[in-house]
């Protein structure tokens, strides 16, 4: 799939499954069909039978509703760390390699992490505002970055991306998103 573009999922009922290390760490397991909205272009795609390895790194927001029931949102990251070819016994990337590739770009991004933040300071809507943006260094070109990872009012909202047709970020209003974009642009010029 070309940069940029983006691919919608429903997913069915999962399971997910977790178990408590420490208070701070837990270990997590989930497992679910998820299925395309609408459906794939006639001839796109890999073959029936491909296969991927992907490690993520997400911020999962909870929030309690009731005795028995959470909400739950994550934004984060994924990489590619292997696939397999529908016709062939192997893995692109033997597990070592895999491994070694997932050190590299978790350095990397541990790296983005302890760099400066974009500084983020504006009012909406009557409200104050202030934040930072983490830029995602692989998105950046000619220093600047076009996708950035948002926190405002210590909040994490998610990751925001500037396409083609504007700013875009998931689940926050357009007129938000385009003052934080905004503050962004404002920060490269």
């Amino acid at each position: 799939m070309q940069i940029g573009r983006s691919h919608h999922w429903d997913y069915d009922a999962g399971d997910w499954k977790e178990t408590k290390i420490t208070p701070e760490l837990w270990e997590i397991s989930y497992a679910v069909t998820k299925r395309r909205k609408g459906h794939a272009p006639e001839n796109s795609g890999v073959p029936v039978g491909t296969e991927y390895q992907w490690y993520i790194l997400a911020h999962q927001h909870v929030k309690k509703l009731n005795a028995n029931d959470y909400s739950t949102e994550m934004s984060g990251l994924k990489f590619k760390l292997a696939h397999k070819r529908a016709d062939k016994e192997k893995w692109s990337a033997t597990a070592p390699t895999q491994r070694k590739h997932l050190i590299g770009y978790l350095r990397e991004l541990a790296d983005s992490l302890e760099k400066d933040p974009i500084h983020l300071q504006f009012e909406y809507e009557g409200k104050e505002y202030r934040g930072e943006a983490v830029p995602i260094s692989e998105t950046c070109s000619e220093g600047v970055c076009f996708e950035a990872d948002i926190s405002l009012n210590d909040e994490d909202l998610g990751i925001i991306r500037c396409a083609k047709s504007g700013w875009k970020m998931d689940r926050l209003e357009q007129e938000l998103v385009d003052v934080i974009g905004n503050e962004i642009f404002l920060y490269y010029e």
